[in-house]
């Protein structure tokens, strides 16, 4: 996200590099499959209505869907040729910041579970001998 702000000079995406446009549509197929494939695993479809973090990422993947494909279809449909048509969309931006809140899930879950953080730490105390050891082997 950090590179997408910092380095995008398009306010919209049909207007952005297409390196950038690439790596748009690429998490909007990921994040699409990803919640297909939650979707897909509930028993009763319903259930998907009461599982909230479910509902959440429904509404991530939802505006994702929206900005990527809908808002540049709209907008090349009323521009005519993919022009910024639409006038200033840095609000869009604004909500991309809303996928930062994915990592709200991820706090939630070492908090209900202090077992998985003294893993992470051991893992992350492991590594450091890992990188230095491959550091002396390619020295």
């Amino acid at each position: 996200i950090w590179i997408d702000t910092d380095h995008n000079p398009g306010s919209i995406l049909s207007n952005s590099p297409p390196l950038f446009q690439i790596v748009e549509y690429f998490f909007c197929v990921y994040f699409t499959f990803e919640w297909s494939m939650r979707f897909g695993a509930f028993k009763q479809k319903c259930n998907g209505l009461r599982d909230s973090w479910f509902v959440f990422d429904s509404f991530l993947v939802g505006t994702m869907v929206f900005e990527t494909w809908l808002m540049n279809a709209i907008i090349i449909f009323a521009s005519g040729s993919g022009g910024g048509g639409m006038g200033n969309a840095s609000i869009l931006r604004m909500a991309r910041l809303l996928r930062l809140t994915r990592m709200a899930r991820m706090a939630r879950l070492l908090r209900a579970m202090p077992e998985l953080l003294i893993i992470i730490k051991g893992m992350v105390a492991a590594m450091r001998s890992v990188v230095f050891t491959l550091s002396v082997l390619f020295v």
